[in-house]
């Protein structure tokens, strides 16, 4: 059975989403039960925080524009566009765990989840790296020929 390196990366794709979204929401959770959350700083209107929230809105858009193109294509150049996307995403993953880290009151459980979304990352680095390196599969082969009969 040949390696279908597309639909790994699209589950770790999704899976790294779903882990952000839980981490989102988990910092937000003490609102439900009356407590406060670590706030970086106090914005006063949206505005303030408008940059912050449209780099959100593209960390999120990323990955899912990632899984639509992963899923319709082979092509060696996005192979390697999309390399380099997972690499910006461990990247940034790693700072971003180091800066929980250094918060005044370091959440354990926050902490947690963002090493497991780390070792996703690299383990989305490795599936990444293996397709790209992967020959590009002929489109007449007998796998695909029979597949539709």
């Amino acid at each position: 059975m040949a390696t279908n390196y597309q639909t790994k990366i699209v589950a770790l794709w999704m899976v790294f989403l779903l882990g952000t979204l839980f981490h989102t929401q988990l910092a937000l959770m003490p609102l439900f039960h009356g407590l406060s959350v670590i706030e970086s700083q106090k914005a006063t209107t949206i505005n303030e925080i408008s940059g912050i929230m449209w780099l959100m809105l593209g960390f999120f858009i990323l990955p899912m524009l990632a899984i639509i193109a992963t899923v319709f294509t082979e092509n060696k150049s996005y192979r390697v566009v999309h390399f380099g996307l997972t690499i910006v995403y461990s990247v940034l993953n790693f700072i971003h765990l180091l800066l929980d880290m250094l918060l005044p009151q370091v959440i354990w459980y926050q902490i947690t989840l963002m090493v497991l979304l780390f070792l996703i990352g690299l383990l989305l680095n490795f599936v990444a790296f293996q397709w790209m390196k992967s020959p590009l599969r002929n489109n007449n082969s007998p796998e695909r020929l029979t597949a539709y009969h």
